[in-house]
């Protein structure tokens, strides 16, 4: 079992380049940014390999849950990487597994945790997740991811 700190724990990479006005007074990303990562990174694999329509399907992901660890900083100008796995798959609802990746290391910089639940677009009624989004999920489920929680000390 890899530690959700290391590259090699995760299924899916988004690059991302970080932008000027990311950075706080203290020189670097502010911690509200990196949950913008996560939604990114998540919602492109969705729709780019899920077939998630955001502007006009039937079903919609909304976030229930969400946290990050912080381990190190990243800052402007550097492109960073959000490592995603699935870790739990349910009938209407998806947790996953973020962590973002200063360009080139293999040490998470941030941990993150994020849940979806799947709702119809116009009663935000919980819904089963439609089959070809189910399909995509499925390649990026990975059962040995341990909790950050239990593992923050480096």
């Amino acid at each position: 079992m890899s530690h959700p700190r290391q590259r090699d724990s995760y299924r899916h990479f988004t690059t991302i380049a970080t932008r000027w006005h990311d950075n706080d007074v203290y020189g670097h990303v502010n911690n509200v940014v990196y949950y913008s990562f996560f939604d990114t990174a998540v919602n492109r694999l969705l729709i780019e390999r899920g077939g998630l329509d955001i502007h006009h399907g039937p079903v919609i992901g909304l976030v229930v849950n969400s946290s990050c660890d912080y381990f190190a900083p990243v800052a402007f100008p550097q492109l960073i990487e959000v490592g995603l796995s699935v870790t739990r798959l349910g009938n209407s609802s998806v947790s996953y597994q973020l962590a973002v990746f200063a360009d080139g290391h293999d040490l998470a910089s941030a941990l993150g945790r994020f849940v979806h639940v799947f709702v119809n677009r116009h009663d935000r009624r919980s819904v089963p997740i439609p089959e070809e989004l189910r399909g995509a999920l499925n390649k990026w489920l990975c059962d040995g991811l341990s909790s950050p929680n239990k593992e923050l000390q480096t």
